[in-house]
């Protein structure tokens, strides 16, 4: 017979182990689904989405005595976006659902659909590496004359200038870069109120040149520690949206004594529709040190 105090050790066998929380590993929320033009393809209307575009004529000059007799052709060009599937299976065994803790499995079901958004938002983030023009560099500082520049670009293009409202989308290390370039003018302590403290104070927020500048830290980093972002108008990219978000389920009772497989699907695809209506930001993205 054992002798001596009783304490947590002397009853281990007796104590059980109790999860009191459960949490999903936190990711980026996507940005780029909200950020551009979103269209719907119509059920039974085949396999693509398609946009005409009329060509501008040309007026002229008309004065007496000639007759007008200079007809101007319309002319149309179009752009064709086909949505495609995406998914995600799981399967969770009838042992694993009796077994584990209650919060572990209310977290479980969101999973497979964050999978699915963060897939859909770097596919968004894709369109902006397919700008044809391209500001910074790779090892540039981004400074907010580049997003003025851009800018520029997009609503002073000749051609066919870039529709309200503007875009400005960059990975948290490109928008410390801007926040650095905004507060060294007064140095590091700025007092006073006005865009330099509320900066000093909060970080980065808000619009530069008429674009909305969004944080989306699942912009990769790249090469020698170089991000790509952009500035664009919203009816540059278009996000064509096939059949609705769905789940199925399938009983597997041959599988781990019975279970259940989910898949989650959806229907979706980017498209340019104006490549003059965007710039692509590349520039340095180091960790942050000081």
């Amino acid at each position: 017979m054992a002798t001596g105090r009783t304490i947590t050790g002397s009853l281990a066998d007796s104590l059980d182990t109790i999860v009191m929380s459960a949490r999903n590993t936190r990711e980026y929320k996507g940005v780029m689904q909200q950020l551009v033009d979103r269209v719907t393809l119509p059920k039974n209307q085949g396999l693509d989405w398609k946009e005409v575009l009329l060509a501008k004529m040309t007026a002229q000059v008309v004065t007496e005595p000639p007759v007008l007799d200079n007809p101007q052709q319309l002319s149309d060009t179009a752009i064709t976006i086909t949505p495609s599937f995406i998914g995600i299976e799981t399967f969770v065994s009838d042992r694993t659902k009796d077994r584990v803790s209650k919060k572990t499995l209310a977290k479980m079901g969101s999973i497979p659909q964050a999978a699915i958004e963060i897939k859909k938002n770097a596919d968004g983030l894709t369109q902006l590496d397919s700008f044809s023009n391209s500001y910074c560099g790779t090892g540039t500082t981004l400074t907010t004359g580049h997003i003025s520049a851009a800018m520029a670009l997009i609503t002073g293009n000749t051609t066919e200038p870039g529709p309200s409202p503007y875009r400005c989308v960059l990975h948290p290390y490109q928008i410390k870069d801007l926040a650095d370039e905004i507060v060294a003018g007064v140095g590091t302590y700025p007092v006073g109120p006005g865009m330099t403290a509320d900066v000093f104070k909060n970080g980065f927020k808000g619009m530069i040149a008429g674009a909305q500048v969004y944080e989306d830290g699942n912009i990769a980093i790249i090469g020698t520690y170089d991000a790509k972002g952009g500035v664009f108008s919203k009816d540059a990219i278009i996000l064509v949206q096939g059949a609705s978000p769905k789940i199925e389920t399938k009983r597997r009772p041959e599988i781990g004594a019975g279970g259940e497989s989910l898949y989650h699907y959806d229907e979706y695809a980017f498209g340019e529709r104006l490549d003059t209506w965007g710039v692509e930001i590349y520039s340095d993205a180091t960790v942050p040190t000081s």
